[in-house]
């Protein structure tokens, strides 16, 4: 079990991060594509991954195994979360003493492969190919799908901030799903090992993960900026359509033309459940959720489901759009 104790002051500093982590989507995945189970959410995009994925990216498993702790170092803290390459730069210039620390504890508990003896001594060409190696693995077998990734996070994000506005920062922690238990003032969560974490004023960042499964994830090193990486749900069918078998754009957004669907976008950019957005637009349930089917069609909105609740949210790119103004128009 995990054990995350808070302070008045931590509970002040509660924040959700804005977006997806590059590096921790990256690790998540390398053990989730390892997994057996989980096959409704992951099995037809481990499906289509194995195949494609580079033999270089193989070095990563023994790093991240689908059991057992990894080094904290491959998930650094860093400012530009809008760009791999930031991610990266920030790993290649992890201080020697804090790599060779994560993998001796690592090293204590499996047998890693000789290579990483250079990773522990910072040797820069090892640091340099594990960058080269993570971003292989991205543009791989997740960028096709970064999209689907970054819209599935801004709608579970929207969850998160009705929880908050319900019910304060009780109701955002509250609301993190059936593997946390907030009693306060310890959030306790399913974890693989005995685990706590004492915040100490420092806050706390819940991190969303599309690839984080089952249980969340944290950092070993409780000295390190405190954050918590937890599982989000997931669309039933999100890697059916494949990257080479996506729909047509342009078809999909000329069903879209009319006063009513560009008005359950508009109502989707903060998120709008079917009975709010039937009761907004004066029409039925059945009516909404064909209009938000094409919608969803066209990678303009999604939908996260908690509790029986349907919350649809608009994406980057129906964000987009909106501002364009390209829905202005249309009949009805």
């Amino acid at each position: 079990m995990l054990r995350v104790y808070f302070t008045s002051e931590d509970l002040a500093r509660v924040r959700v991060a804005t977006g997806p982590d590059y590096l921790w989507e990256i690790s998540n995945s390398v053990q989730t594509l390892q997994r057996a189970d989980g096959r409704r959410e992951f099995g037809e995009w481990r499906r289509w991954a194995r195949p494609r994925l580079p033999e270089s990216c193989r070095l990563l498993t023994p790093l991240l195994p689908p059991q057992g702790c990894s080094p904290d170092f491959l998930t650094p803290t860093y400012g530009d979360r809008e760009s791999l390459q930031a991610a990266v730069d920030a790993l290649v210039r992890t201080p020697r003493p804090r790599l060779r620390a994560d993998l001796t504890r690592v090293a204590a508990t499996r047998r890693l492969p000789g290579w990483t003896t250079a990773l522990a001594d910072g040797d820069g060409a090892a640091l340099q190919r594990l960058g080269q190696v993570l971003g292989a693995y991205h543009r791989q077998v997740m960028a096709p799908f970064w999209q689907r990734v970054r819209a599935h996070i801004d709608a579970d994000r929207v969850l998160r901030v009705h929880g908050l506005l319900d019910g304060a920062v009780d109701g955002l922690l509250a609301g993190l799903g059936p593997r946390f238990r907030w009693r306060p003032p310890v959030l306790e969560a399913d974890y693989p090992v005995e685990h706590d974490l004492w915040l100490n004023g420092r806050g706390l960042l819940l991190q969303p993960s599309f690839f984080c499964w089952p249980t969340p994830v944290t950092l070993t090193d409780g000295a390190l900026p405190p954050v918590l990486v937890y599982p989000i749900d997931h669309e039933r069918d999100w890697s059916c359509a494949q990257p080479s078998r996506r729909p047509d754009t342009d078809a999909a957004l000329g069903q879209l033309m009319g006063h009513t669907r560009a008005a359950v976008l508009s109502a989707a950019r903060t998120g709008a459940s079917t009975v709010e957005l039937a009761r907004l637009l004066g029409v039925t349930h059945p009516a909404v959720s064909q209009h938000v089917k094409v919608l969803r069609t066209a990678g303009l909105v999604t939908t996260a489901r908690r509790a029986g609740r349907s919350l649809h949210v608009a994406t980057a790119e129906g964000r987009a759009l909106l501002r364009s103004g390209e829905c202005g128009g249309g009949a009805a």
